[in-house]
């Protein structure tokens, strides 16, 4: 493989990250899946932790750092601390920025965010992909029991999908994690399961559909960049992008396409057209 110059932003390391992944042996391959899925964890790791993760040699972790394009594992990790600090800083700094900056106060919040709401909302309309969404409302509808999974931010998504299905008389399971229960033998063939995730992705998420993928159950995936981990299980991808405001996201297009599945599947059903 030939050498590759280091990507200098996180858009052009996913894009390379991409690029490359498909063509990585077993190990290295290992080393890229859970880079995927665990980007928030680069900044703040070692080289031991992250290779230990992805059940590999330290070596091997360095090997994949460099076919990447960087010189090791010290370098990547400049890229991730730089953009993470800037980029995405914890809630402290978050609210501190926008004292600030001024934009603080109730109103002005308000105002911010309904305008990153409508963006998310009018991206969401222009880039959703209408056969996918099609299929994925078909596959749910005939579903024996509609599984759902959503972590952190995500978890109002998934608990309001449960909540609609089961006012509609639709089958539906939320996989929760309360008190670290694992309920993934619940999955039974003829079933659908939702994973909503986003970066950084959680790993109970996506261990759970692939734990799914592997059972033969459909997934139907909630997500976002194009090296999400949820990408590569062969699963039925609704894209959702949600523009922040002073590093805070909201749930406006994701709770928008939530509302679409619910309703569309429970006429579906209602009508008979499964």
């Amino acid at each position: 493989m030939p050498e590759l110059d280091a990507p200098t932003t996180i858009k052009a390391f996913e894009e390379r990250l991409l690029e490359v992944s498909s063509s990585l042996p077993k190990r290295l391959r290992q080393c890229a899946d859970y880079v995927a899925a665990n980007q928030d964890r680069i900044a703040v790791s070692t080289v031991a932790t992250m290779a230990e993760g992805a059940g590999v040699q330290p070596s091997a972790f360095m090997r994949f750092c460099q076919i990447l394009g960087f010189t090791g594992f010290s370098e990547m990790q400049k890229l991730f601390r730089e953009s993470y600090s800037g980029g995405w800083p914890d809630y402290s700094t978050r609210l501190e920025h926008l004292r600030d900056s001024g934009s603080g106060s109730p109103s002005a919040l308000l105002a911010e965010f309904v305008d990153a709401g409508r963006t998310s909302l009018e991206s969401l309309l222009k880039t959703m992909d209408a056969e996918m969404l099609d299929a994925a409302v078909a596959a749910l509808a005939k579903a024996h029991m509609v599984h759902i999974v959503g972590y952190r931010r995500s978890f109002p998504a998934a608990s309001y999908l449960a909540y609609a299905f089961e006012k509609m008389d639709v089958p539906a399971m939320l996989h929760s994690g309360i008190g670290r229960l694992d309920s993934r033998h619940a999955l039974r063939p003829g079933d659908v399961l939702i994973a909503i995730s986003f970066a950084p992705y959680s790993a109970e998420t996506v261990e759970l559909a692939e734990a799914a993928h592997a059972a033969g159950v459909t997934v139907v995936a909630i997500t976002d960049t194009v090296v999400s981990p949820l990408r590569k299980l062969d699963a039925l991808i609704l894209s959702v992008s949600e523009v922040d405001f002073g590093a805070f996201r909201s749930l406006s297009a994701t709770l928008s396409l939530a509302i679409t599945l619910a309703v569309a599947v429970g006429t579906m059903r209602q009508n008979g057209e499964i």
